[in-house]
């Protein structure tokens, strides 16, 4: 019986050509713009203890209650692969010691793991950028972020499909009584409500506003709004991120109903949505998190970020131009093992190389014409003396024999 080939695991991708060209685009542009506003690059474990994620998603959210990858390991822990990427950051600014270089910015990327319906764009197996400033409590950390966001989306070149959608979740206080009316306006109207929205009226009553379930809409759009409840201290801070917003020259609308569902969540809350994807999407959102530190068992400690997808941002810019060689280094009448030299020596000089060996002399020609290189470096060619190799532009045609020591300033002055 012939053995059945293993199929990738449903919601994972296999990546290749344009597709991995288009990942790397998004990750190489993330991090230079990443440096301009001097953040530092972290990594963390792609697992934690389960409570990590428990404790920071919250235990009645659906990605803890329904989506997360959770295991035994042999030592009988509870681990977890990471849903998201902050609260592993958040961790590690407890237990790592990085409290000493606050104000803390970092940036991360890599795999997170949640167990969804795949859909297009969304996988079980997907990436995110990351970005979080810990411990600064004022709105000049909340605008950084999003001028970072803003100039990302730019250079991406995806920012005219992107609208940045803002809010404020207020402080504790805000959050306090807006909830309390909330619960008060959905509870009258319960009947109406969806089962999810029933359900979540008792643990979460802030996420019915932002259903999608028709049912919920009406009684959503008619909900209290959160103005009504600001203090004069979370209006001031609204207003102060607005003001450094505009003077950054990011644009953004207001979206009253755009709302984080945990209690940590404090002030700025914001999307950059697009509908170039079809329905409208979000392909970076985050906020302030000033009670997460506290509840993973810190010291009150102010802190925001924002994450965003690297497949939906891959799927929106341009297809990325192919990087050609810049030397295609051929055999000729040289041997194998000098042709791969000569390459070995272009490459350490910086040069991008290519050692083409197989077939005649017209085949390794066609496949240096077709690899995109500006020069082909013929090893063994009439015309060529000792110590020497024949230097040809494959654009004009023009060769000329050249000093093996002497290649890549030739090539580079050219």
């Amino acid at each position: 019986m012939a053995t059945q080939t293993p199929q990738r695991v449903r919601g994972t991708q296999d990546m290749f050509g344009e597709a991995a060209a288009r990942f790397e685009r998004v990750v190489d542009v993330f991090r230079r713009v990443a440096r301009l506003y001097a953040f530092r690059p972290v990594q963390v474990p792609i697992f934690e203890a389960t409570a990590v994620f428990a404790r920071s998603l919250g235990e009645t959210t659906d990605v803890v209650s329904k989506e997360m990858y959770s295991f035994e390991d042999r030592g009988g822990d509870s681990l977890t692969l990471r849903p998201e990427l902050t609260a592993g950051i958040a961790r590690a600014y407890l237990t790592e010691g990085w409290q000493q270089h606050v104000p803390l910015k970092v940036v991360s990327w890599g795999p997170a793991f949640r167990y969804e319906r795949p859909q297009k764009g969304r996988f079980r197996q997907f990436h995110q950028l990351d970005a979080e400033v810990i411990g600064v409590a004022e709105p000049s950390a909340d605008v950084e972020l999003l001028a970072f966001g803003a100039q990302l989306l730019e250079e991406l070149g995806v920012s005219g499909n992107v609208t940045l959608q803002l809010n404020t979740l207020g402080d504790a206080a805000t959050r306090d009584s807006w909830r309390e009316a909330l619960v008060a306006h959905f509870t009258d109207h319960r009947d109406a409500l969806s089962e999810d929205s029933q359900d979540r009226l008792a643990r979460n009553p802030l996420r019915i506003l932002d259903s999608k379930d028709p049912r919920d809409r009406p009684l959503a759009d008619a909900a209290p709004a959160i103005d009504d409840f600001l203090t004069a201290e979370a209006g001031g801070y609204f207003e102060q991120v607005q003001r450094e917003l505009d003077a950054a020259g990011v644009a953004w609308t207001r979206n009253s109903r755009l709302v984080r569902g945990l209690d940590y969540y404090r002030h700025t809350a914001f999307e950059f949505v697009t509908d170039a994807l079809g329905a409208q999407g979000t392909v970076l959102a985050g906020g302030r998190y000033d009670g997460l530190i506290e509840a993973l068992g810190g010291p009150p400690t102010p802190g925001v970020g924002w994450a965003a997808g690297i497949e939906r941002l891959a799927m929106l810019i341009d297809q990325p131009a192919t990087v050609p060689l810049d030397v295609a280094v051929i055999a000729g009448d040289g041997d194998e093992a000098t042709t791969r030299a000569l390459a070995a020596g272009l490459r350490r000089a910086g040069l991008a190389s290519e050692a083409f060996t197989r077939g005649n002399f017209k085949k390794q020609m066609a496949r240096a014409a077709a690899s995109g290189a500006r020069f082909a470096v013929i090893a063994g060619a009439q015309g060529a003396g000792a110590g020497e190799a024949m230097l040809k532009d494959l654009g004009s045609g023009e060769q000329r024999p050249v000093a093996v020591a002497q290649l890549a300033a030739a090539i580079a002055a050219a």
